[in-house]
Order: C-alpha cells, then structure tokens, then sequence
C-alpha cells in the first residue's frame, strides 16, 4: 500500500515539474519567430543582394536574361517549383561564379557563362542553387554561422553585422551534407527536366582541375569542395537515371548568348 501511495506521489510530482517546465516556454515567442521568420529572411535578401550587385554591372540585356529564365522555368515546370520564388540576378563579373541568397535571389555572374562549354553546363549549376534555395540552405548556413540573434540584428539596421553575412556566404562552402544532398536533388532536377546530369558531373571535374586560367577566378568550386567525389556520386545518380538529354535552349540562342557574355 505505501508502495503504491509512494509511487503516485512520484507521478503526481513529475506531472507537475513537466506542467511547471511546460508553462515557463515562451511559447508566443516561439510562434512569432517563425511568423517572422519569412519577414526576416525577405529582407536578408535584399539587404545582401543590394550589397553585391555593387560589386558589378547588372545584366538586363533581354537575350540573357530571358534565356537564363527559360533554363530556370523549364527546371521549375518540370520539378512542381514555384517559379514566382526564384529571383534572378545576372552580373557582369569575370569571377566564375553563381550563389543563392537569401528568399530566393539567384545570382550568376557572366564569367561563370564564359567558362561552361555547354549549356547543360550551366543547367546542371542553376539547377544546383536552386536545390539550395529549395531546401533552405541558405538560411540554416547563416543562422548556424552568425547566429539568429545576429540575423535578426542585421535586418534592423546593423550594416557591419551585413559585412559578416556576406563574408560567410561567399568565403565557406555549405557543410558536406548539404553540398550532397543538393547535388542529388540537382540531378532529380535535370531528369525530371530532360538534362542529363552527366554535364554537371563533368563541369565539376573539369573545374576541379588546377587549370592557369580558371585559377584566379574560379569561385564556385573553391566555395563547393570534394568536386571530384561530388561527380562520381552524380555520375552514380545518373547511371542509375538515364535521361535522354534536351537541351532547353536551341543553339542559335546558346551561341548568341555566348557571343553576348564574350
């Protein structure tokens, strides 16, 4: 009989420590993060896009632009993407580049153009950022690295937390897992797209190489490690997936767009 009595006393005070525990979570904090947490990373991204696209000329010429929206609209339709969410940006810059920003600013710099021998090339690269965008990479990298308190700072007005944000993203890649998985959703883009990821397998070895040339401006691989092993698992992927490739682009357009970036 003590025994019982003993043991409901035991739950009858753990219920209670668990209520107490329970009531002290602000939980109306909790809730307004997350509702604010779409408003925060809308105006992450335009602070940080407002910050490089200083760094070059923005491209509006309508051959690129609409071209590089037809590659992105194709990888959209195909993948049941809302288009609306991806924001374009292209810069005239010889750095060989392309990056997701925050809510979803897309930017290409006309050097990473110049360096692709192919379009699917360049397919299999947006596509890419694209997986990061879609996956939230981006926001879960800079609150990780800066810190949400930080984050929430920046979008209020603290320009020199800004410079560290941009720094983050530009300088590390994501962590390896990221980099993988966003490799893999890539490649299910490119398929559903009728893209072979063969190209961006290929893109990544031959940048990997410590090619003169590609040295000083070759950003993306630096900021995305392992590029040989990320190949050999997109190459397994699409072994695995074969895709009767299409190019979204027909070669007229390619080559004048090539011809444009020169």
């Amino acid at each position: 009989m003590k025994k019982l009595l003993f043991q409901g006393i035991t739950l009858l005070s753990l219920f209670f420590i668990c209520w107490f525990s329970l009531a002290q979570i602000q939980w109306t904090n909790i809730f307004e993060l997350e509702k604010s947490g779409k408003e925060l990373e809308e105006k992450l991204g335009e602070q940080l896009w407002e910050m490089y696209s200083q760094e070059g000329r923005e491209v509006l010429n309508d051959t690129i632009v609409q071209s590089l929206d037809s590659i992105i609209h194709t990888i959209c339709q195909a993948n049941k993407i809302d288009e609306e969410s991806i924001k374009l940006h292209v810069l005239e810059k010889d750095e060989i580049n392309a990056y997701a920003l925050p809510n979803g600013h897309l930017v290409i710099n006309t050097g990473l153009i110049k360096a692709v021998d192919r379009q699917e090339e360049l397919t299999g690269v947006i596509g890419h950022e694209i997986a990061h965008i879609e996956l939230n990479h981006v926001m879960k990298k800079l609150a990780k690295e800066v810190g949400i308190s930080m984050l929430i700072s920046i979008s209020t007005g603290n320009n020199n937390g800004l410079s560290e944000v941009a720094k983050s993203l530009s300088s590390s890649a994501f962590d390896r897992s990221q980099e993988q998985t966003a490799d893999i959703k890539a490649a299910e883009y490119l398929s559903k797209a009728n893209v072979s990821p063969e190209h961006l397998a290929n893109f990544l070895y031959k940048m990997s190489l410590d090619t003169p040339e590609f040295l000083t401006y070759f950003t993306w691989i630096n900021t995305h490690p392992d590029s040989q092993e990320r190949a050999e698992k997109i190459l397994n992927f699409q072994e695995k997936n074969l895709v009767v490739n299409k190019p979204i682009l027909s070669k007229k357009s390619w080559d004048e767009i090539k011809n444009l970036v020169q």
